[in-house]
């Protein structure tokens, strides 16, 4: 096998989550009478955790008030925790994907920027029976990607080397996370991004591309 160990994003990877992200978000405009965006638009949005998400989506001339975007993201959590699994689904052929790896004897991690806890509940409920080596979202005191630190908390649980691990993700943030970290970045086509193949990234349009370059 090409890797020991294989890192993935989660929200534009594993999980299509967007409607769920989109409507809780538009919750808490409602709430503050401010203008709803489309899931086009929540696309360009998603990646950098809730807060950075929360404040995009405010009117531009407001979002350097911090007391209102901790206002609006705690309406957000709030209506998410209890809706966020509605809409959200695996990608067509993640679930068996991650099966074949872990029969093939490669460990899975997850690293994410969604908060902990949502990371935790989507991962077991959409992917039960699947045993990850790490389950890592954003928790206080710990930096976002693409800080390499996630990279690194990662290596050392799975307690491989850099060149024995690669990550896939969907946004230039997971791409340069990989770089940061100084392993391998698979990009993948069908998530909330547009990126291009580099020397240093793989482009993958399925998954059964994905496994080819996996395994």
């Amino acid at each position: 096998m090409k890797y020991k160990v294989v890192i993935f994003d989660l929200d534009g990877t594993l999980i299509d989550s967007l409607e769920d992200l989109g409507e809780a978000v538009n919750h808490a405009m409602d709430l503050k009478g401010f203008p709803r965006h489309t899931r086009e638009e929540y696309r360009q949005m998603v990646g950098h955790g809730v807060r950075n998400l929360v404040m995009q989506a405010l009117p531009a001339s407001l979002q350097a008030d911090e007391a209102l975007v901790d206002e609006c993201l705690s309406a957000f959590k709030a209506y998410y925790v209890e809706h966020i699994d509605v809409h959200t689904r695996p990608y067509p052929g993640m679930v068996d994907l991650l099966g074949q790896l872990h029969r093939s004897g490669v460990r899975l991690a997850v690293a994410s920027n969604k908060f902990q806890s949502g990371t935790e509940h989507l991962v077991a409920k959409l992917f039960p029976g699947i045993p990850f080596v790490a389950i890592l979202g954003n928790r206080e005191g710990y930096p976002l990607k693409p800080d390499p630190e996630i990279v690194g908390e990662v290596l050392r649980v799975a307690d491989v080397s850099q060149a024995d691990a690669v990550m896939v993700g969907d946004s230039g943030t997971d791409m340069k996370t990989a770089e940061n970290g100084g392993v391998r970045g698979i990009a993948v086509t069908w998530g909330y991004r547009v990126l291009e193949a580099t020397p240093s990234i793989t482009l993958v349009h399925s998954a059964q591309e994905l496994s080819e370059a996996l395994l």
